[in-house]
């Protein structure tokens, strides 16, 4: 059996290899993970797709104001963050 998916709270990694994953991953995604959230958990209570999760995940793009406001409150974090350090890719 192997790694699960990083989006997936339930995997089965442990120790140094979960922390390797986390402390990679996206401001936005750690902080999901964490919240035990989904991309489409996450998009459902924001409003907006699981794809544009994903596209905010990656760096491929930047929310809005009030998106990223949203986002902040569903994952208990302030704006920057999730956001301070994104560079567009």
């Amino acid at each position: 059996m192997g790694a699960r998916r990083f989006d997936d709270p339930g995997g089965v990694l442990l120790g140094w290899e979960r922390m390797d994953l986390f402390t990679r991953g996206s401001p936005l995604r750690n902080a999901r993970f964490v919240a035990g959230l989904t991309q489409e958990e996450l998009a459902v209570r924001v409003g907006a797709s699981r794809q544009t999760i994903s596209s905010l995940e990656r760096g491929a793009s930047l929310p809005s104001v009030g998106l990223a406001l949203a986002l902040a409150r569903a994952v208990d974090c302030t704006v920057e963050e999730l956001f301070a350090s994104v560079e567009r890719r």
